[in-house]
């Protein structure tokens, strides 16, 4: 029986190409506006390690005097809390980190300095978060224990400097000091850069940032503060600062910290303890307040409202126009079938049923959704190209996954149908008496 409706419904579309176009072009742009803009927020909004976001949390003490702290903790911790809460070792993994800009040259690769980020972190951060190695490994525990010089940097750096080549047990020059490569990362992208993501709730939507690449320069925490002193960035400051860019005894917050927690036996037990700890430093006069928090990783990112606003607002006025595009089509899919008034009559007249009419209908709408689904696609695949050429963090990130390719026929066609259910009704309830008069 379906096959007997296709054909008809091929028939009708052939019958009036120019219609059958405008049709198709109409669900086609719509189509394509909505995905371009959908797969941008999808890409954006996603959950940047699945599988273990919920075993990482993000604790928060806070510092900072009565008063200066408003709605919770802030974003970042002050230095003492951050190594105190890091050496009681009560998580699974856990990760301190602070990032600066470094300047950094290869004596060998007679290149000019560059200026790259650097972050300042412990050696889980490559573990818990699954960072891809292509040459060599993080520092080990001892390397760090002794302040060694060592390195982990990007693989846009090693391209850079060595020509992609195997760099492992090479020497940077990492402002004044000489610092050995230990690895090499793969490509590594997550989105958005979580461990970075600080005061998007202030950000009146303006988080592209969030969206940037990873440091090009990896070293271990304490060696990172001791090679580039003076130059890592304070989040906020309630007090003066002597020396900027020193700010381990500094009146301000500027280290992160996250945790991984593999049951919730140990989360509870971990919030317990940051707790406690806010509780005992109230009681030695460092802190004003015990409030703390630790969201977990999605939690926390949507806490800071990471999506960007001009994605959200791009995404709802792409679906308004798809809304509109639908609205012509149900206008060309009625007109359509009312012109075919007295071939509908004649069919009833014969014992066609208002459902077979009614089915007919719809297996037209959806043939010209199928099409225009297509269309679709090769308009989203040329919407997420101009997108990788605008000038934004997240621009190289769009692409249309396979979750995504699928949804676009889905849409397409679920969109067809939605328009053609009323014009398929007004068709199927056509008097056939009345029709065969006028004929």
């Amino acid at each position: 029986m379906f096959g007997y409706y296709l054909d008809l419904a091929l028939r009708s579309l052939r019958r009036n190409r120019m219609l059958t176009a405008l049709m198709v072009l109409a669900i086609a742009v719509g189509i394509g506006a909505s995905m371009t803009t959908l797969t941008v927020t999808h890409l954006l909004s996603g959950d940047p390690l699945p599988g273990r976001s919920q075993q990482i949390f993000y604790p928060q003490v806070d510092a900072s005097p009565a008063g200066y702290a408003k709605g919770g903790p802030l974003d970042m911790l002050d230095y003492r809390s951050a190594v105190d809460l890091w050496s009681a070792h009560r998580a699974d993994r856990q990760a301190l980190m602070a990032g600066s800009d470094v300047k950094v040259r290869a004596p060998d690769a007679g290149l000019p300095p560059l200026m790259v980020p650097m972050l300042a972190t412990t050696s889980d951060f490559f573990a818990m978060f699954q960072v891809p190695f292509q040459y060599g490994s993080a520092w080990t525990a001892a390397d760090a224990a002794s302040r060694a010089r060592v390195a982990v940097i990007s693989s846009d750096l090693n391209d850079r400097l060595f020509g992609g080549a195997d760099s492992v047990g090479k020497t940077l020059r990492l402002k004044d000091s000489d610092v050995r490569i230990v690895g090499v990362m793969k490509k590594w992208r997550p989105s958005p850069l979580f461990y970075d993501v600080r005061a998007g709730r202030f950000a009146e939507g303006q988080t592209a940032s969030f969206y940037g690449k990873p440091e090009d320069v990896f070293m271990p925490f304490f060696s990172g503060l001791d090679v580039n002193d003076g130059n890592f960035w304070q989040f906020t400051c309630w007090g003066s600062v002597p020396r900027p860019g020193h700010l381990q005894d500094a009146p301000c917050v500027w280290v992160g910290l996250w945790v991984q927690l593999d049951d919730t036996a140990k989360v509870a037990d971990y919030r317990a303890f940051v707790a406690n700890y806010a509780q005992q430093q109230k009681q030695l006069g460092r802190f004003a307040t015990t409030q703390t928090r630790m969201p977990g990783l999605m939690e926390w990112l949507v806490f800071n409202h990471v999506v960007p606003s001009d994605v959200k607002l791009q995404t709802w006025l792409a679906f308004a126009f798809l809304a509109i595009c639908l609205f012509n089509m149900i206008g060309l899919l009625l007109a359509k079938f009312l012109r075919r008034s007295s071939e509908i009559g004649v069919r009833r007249a014969l014992g066609a049923s208002r459902g077979a009419v009614f089915a007919q209908c719809l297996v037209e709408a959806g043939m010209v959704g199928l099409v225009g689904g297509i269309g679709g696609w090769l308009l989203t695949l040329l919407g997420l190209w101009l997108v990788r050429r605008q000038p934004v963090e997240y621009a190289d990130l769009a692409h249309l996954d396979l979750g995504m390719f699928g949804l676009t026929f889905a849409l397409a066609v679920a969109a067809s149908l939605l328009a053609g259910l009323l014009p398929a009704l007004r068709a199927s309830r056509i008097a056939p008496a009345l029709q065969l008069k006028t004929l």
